[in-house]
């Protein structure tokens, strides 16, 4: 059995996490840890998981053994518990967004000492569009515009979405277009006409939704739509397990969800 701590232990996704592993038999949940000062500090993981008490508290550090750290916390949590993963010499998959180019930096820097995963999105499908969007683009060429949309909960404080990013990287490298000059986030007032490079970003925070993100690629005569809906988070959680399975047996390097699905080039 993987034993798995998990960083964000009360939060939406570090419930899922905690319930979807407790329900297998390949994993051993061994720490549930939330930032000092968290009121959730002291609770038990699985009451607050709402899957039953577990006897294992909600802590801000711990001195278990662990083979994996999951984190989906918040970029400064990033910092902290990859530097705990540093001192442990232990993988961690980072599923949080938002980061900055600093923290980037850092988590690049990291990958020199311990293995890890970072993914905008654990999701299988949304993995595979990132493949096919890249090829869709370069096959089409400059005659069809592209238009991200990404839909989010109102709790969701990073915008654009990790995953639109990446959606917009994907279409870059693949069609030698600039993220810094041929990217726009939004639109109003009276503008020029589009240009023919640009890519279109649009962040919509509502309700409750979990995750949708459409990518529109259209001409003068028609337009095609790729689209995805997460209707769990549970999509996530899992494709999270399935990432820390696969990177405790890799050696030190930094890892996306294509790697761990099979799908790198």
């Amino acid at each position: 059995m993987i034993r798995i701590a998990i960083a964000g232990a009360a939060g939406k996704m570090g419930m899922r996490v905690i319930a979807l592993a407790h329900a297998s038999d390949r994993y051993d949940l061994v720490a549930a840890l939330e930032a000092t000062g968290s009121p959730e500090v002291g609770r038990d993981a699985g009451e607050r998981a709402g899957i039953g008490r577990l006897h294992l508290p909600i802590q801000d550090r711990t001195q278990t053994e662990f083979d994996v750290l999951i984190d989906f916390t918040s970029p400064a949590g990033t910092m902290h518990w990859l530097d705990y993963c540093l001192v442990a010499r232990r993988p961690i998959v980072i599923g949080t967004t938002g980061h900055s180019e600093t923290e980037l930096a850092a988590i690049r820097q990291a990958a020199g000492t311990i293995p890890i995963v970072k993914s905008s999105n654990m999701s299988v499908g949304i993995n595979l569009l990132l493949r096919l969007v890249g090829q869709i683009a370069g096959a089409l060429g400059e005659e069809y515009d592209i238009e991200i949309v990404e839909t989010h909960h109102r709790f969701k404080r990073d915008a654009p979405s990790g995953t639109a990013l990446a959606f917009v990287e994907a279409i870059v490298e693949a069609t030698g277009r600039s993220r810094h000059h041929d990217v726009i986030h939004g639109r109003h007032g009276i503008l020029e006409e589009r240009p023919r490079r640009q890519i279109g970003v649009h962040a919509l925070r509502v309700g409750d939704t979990i995750g949708e993100h459409e990518v529109h690629f259209g001409n003068l005569g028609e337009t095609i739509v790729l689209r995805h809906s997460a209707h769990t988070r549970d999509t996530f959680a899992r494709g999270a397990l399935r990432a820390a399975e696969w990177v405790v047996r890799q050696p030190p390097g930094l890892y996306s969800m294509q790697d761990v699905l099979g799908m790198s080039p």
